[in-house]
């Protein structure tokens, strides 16, 4: 499971040492409400809906992405990227679409905030390392050859 350490007595707990109820890799064995979420310089929400998701002809996608993450060291500190499966963003047409969210309250660079990539499916591990890297460097997305999702103005909608 994707985060979750096995310690004594077959116990299992996720990133922030929450113990997780068995079979689940995040859901905690006792909620603590006020507890914070853990710190991320960047969220990235991969489209998992039905066109999207079959896209990626891989339904662990996220798990996968996440275990990069770990062997890159960027599931953790200063530099973390979080990853997050969402339902459909209403992009289908652009085949396997992500979100990138930079969380500039804290150092999310925000000339990355809120970029839309297009055809994620058809990233190899390499390039997705790439991406990563990129983020945890902040160089502008803009710069580098990632497709990206072409947003309208407001004024279209009037």
């Amino acid at each position: 499971m994707m985060g979750v350490k096995n310690i004594m007595e077959n116990r299992l707990f996720n990133m922030m040492g929450s113990e997780v109820v068995s079979g689940f890799s995040c859901k905690p064995v006792k909620l603590i409400p006020d507890k914070p979420i853990m710190h991320f310089k960047t969220h990235i929400f991969i489209c998992g809906d039905e066109r999207c998701g079959g896209a990626h002809k891989n339904e662990n996608i996220a798990a996968d992405l996440r275990d990069i993450l770990k062997e890159i060291k960027l599931a953790n500190g200063e530099t973390r990227i979080k990853i997050s499966r969402t339902g459909c963003f209403g992009a289908c047409r652009f085949r396997s679409v992500a979100n990138i969210y930079e969380n500039t309250k804290m150092n999310g660079y925000e000339p990355n905030n809120n970029v839309w990539l297009r055809n994620i499916h058809k990233y190899s591990k390499e390039r997705w390392i790439e991406l990563f890297t990129a983020l945890a460097q902040n160089e502008s997305i803009d710069n580098l050859d990632f497709k990206q999702v072409p947003m309208s103005e407001p004024s279209t909608y009037k």
